[in-house]
């Protein structure tokens, strides 16, 4: 029996991947999941580039809005939730369109999750202690030698994921790739079609994440981050306060760096998340690549879509013909 097909449009921030999703969803029967790991929060608009209310109306959003900011988000619930969003959809004969750049979640949905042993409060104490003495690269070079296809996926510099990597391994004695690599696809009945939506000229991405900040400004992001800051509940170690430009707002709310400074921090920190999301696409071996600047992008992107919906077509009528009849 063939399996139900998924789309998937995966991307750097700042490539236009939204745009693209809302264009497809006026011209094919398509419904778009969100995978992005900030856009499930509310109150969170601005900085997370969710689509105005009257786009989100008209061509809904699944998994956008489903948590207040103090709640913590992980890849095993959306899995959970992404799964369902996409049986409901195809129930209805719609073809589900993911679209985001978390790119964990992309690939515990794919390749499902790997069972990691629990977090070790003394092996972490001792790799932080390590850390302050050695610092973060050092640690990452470590990692390289251990295990180093994580190690090419994790900037020299993120402590977290270096020290998870690491703690995972102390505790397990296997890599966190060997670990991923033995886990069960979560459900063998879709099939997913990737593409990676990302232009080809890198200098024309920052120029586009700095013209998107700047938009991003003067649109009110700065009063958007102060209104959660002002709530009292909330803190800078949170997760949804650790998303890119957020976290470097909030530090100036904090009064630990000017504004200037912050909006700086803020540019850089998404240019580092950029090049992180492209080192997760360019080891995907099943990913097919459309340069988002071509001129003929888009029609490219929609040609496919139209593809694999009407592929679902024929799917869904043999698997009417296969149902018993009452």
């Amino acid at each position: 029996m063939d399996t139900k097909p998924v789309v998937l449009i995966m991307g750097p921030t700042g490539a236009g991947k939204t745009d693209l999703a809302i264009a497809l969803a006026q011209r094919l029967p398509v419904e778009i999941v969100s995978v992005d790991s900030a856009m499930v929060y509310r109150c969170m608009d601005i900085g997370t580039g969710k689509p105005a209310p009257q786009v989100l109306a008209k061509f809904p959003h699944r998994l956008v809005d489903i948590l207040d900011p103090i709640e913590a988000y992980s890849a095993g619930q959306f899995v959970r939730d992404a799964l369902q969003s996409i049986h409901d959809i195809h129930a209805r004969g719609r073809l589900p369109l993911l679209v985001g750049g978390t790119m964990l979640y992309f690939r515990a949905l794919r390749q499902g999750l790997a069972e990691l042993p629990e977090a070790d409060a003394a092996v972490r104490a001792e790799l932080d202690a390590r850390a302050a003495q050695h610092g973060w690269p050092a640690l990452h070079a470590e990692l390289e030698r251990i295990d180093p296809a994580a190690a090419a996926r994790i900037q020299p510099n993120d402590g977290q994921r270096i020290q998870r990597a690491l703690e995972v391994f102390r505790l397990s004695g296997r890599t966190l790739s060997d670990l991923h690599a033995a886990t069960a696809v979560p459900d063998p009945s879709l099939s997913f079609h990737a593409y990676a939506w990302a232009p080809g000229d890198r200098e024309r991405l920052y120029q586009s994440i700095e013209t998107r900040f700047a938009s991003m400004m003067q649109s009110g992001f700065l009063a958007e981050v102060r209104r959660l800051y002002e709530r009292g509940d909330l803190h800078a170690r949170l997760p949804a306060i650790r998303s890119v430009g957020y976290r470097q707002l909030w530090a100036h709310l904090e009064g630990e760096v000017s504004l200037d400074g912050a909006m700086r921090d803020a540019i850089l920190a998404t240019r580092h998340l950029a090049r992180r999301q492209l080192v997760w696409l360019r080891a995907d071996r099943e990913v097919k690549w459309i340069d988002a600047l071509e001129s003929h992008a888009a029609a490219h992107m929609e040609r496919e879509v139209a593809s694999l919906c009407t592929q679902y077509d024929r799917v869904a009528s043999v698997l009417n013909e296969a149902r018993p009849r009452e």
